[in-house]
């Protein structure tokens, strides 16, 4: 495990060998473009994410990632306690594998969790992206219903999934000290 890695107490990552045809976390990058121009240190203004994923070097790769562009990143490899750690890093934001490995005699799934977190009124508007290595025609829509903000296939653009992140995060008017999110007009 890498020192660098915030992985949340209790979370024990999957210790299966990466698999040949997982792809990687992101895709290659442009050197330029309009959410590249803007100063990394100043997107995230350190609000918290929490990152979900039974593959270690996925969680490494998006805490870099997102940490890089100013954002506070927990990482978890188990899917059984996302409520529980996203209560305790007040995760603003949730980004979801949908691929897990069997825990405790039952099986979990990013369908599976987000239908979990929303039965709790503090996670009820927290937002979720889905990200998988599966096959989106499978799993898209689904995502999408069963309550993500959006859906990105492996290897994720980058700047896209900041976007998306930027977009589906309160903005400051709303931000709170806690996860729970007021609800926009209400």
């Amino acid at each position: 495990m890498s020192p660098s890695l915030n992985l949340a107490p209790g979370s024990k990552p999957n210790a299966r060998r990466v698999k040949e045809r997982e792809p990687q976390p992101f895709a290659v990058e442009e050197p330029a473009g309009p959410l590249n121009a803007t100063p990394s240190n100043l997107v995230g203004d350190n609000r918290s994410i929490l990152v979900v994923d039974d593959n270690l070097v996925v969680l490494q790769a998006f805490e870099l990632k997102l940490k890089s562009s100013g954002f506070a990143v927990t990482t978890s490899a188990s899917a059984v306690a996302v409520a529980r750690t996203a209560e305790q890093a007040k995760a603003e934001l949730i980004i979801l594998d949908l691929n897990f490995p069997t825990d405790g005699g039952m099986e979990w799934t990013g369908f599976t969790v987000i239908q979990w977190l929303r039965r709790f009124p503090e996670f009820e508007r927290v937002p979720v992206i889905v990200v998988s290595g599966g096959d989106p025609a499978r799993h898209k829509e689904k995502a999408l219903a069963a309550g993500a903000v959006a859906f990105f296939q492996k290897p994720v653009i980058y700047p896209e999934l900041l976007a998306a992140i930027l977009q589906a995060l309160p903005g400051p008017e709303h931000r709170t000290s806690n996860i729970e999110h007021p609800i926009p007009g209400g």
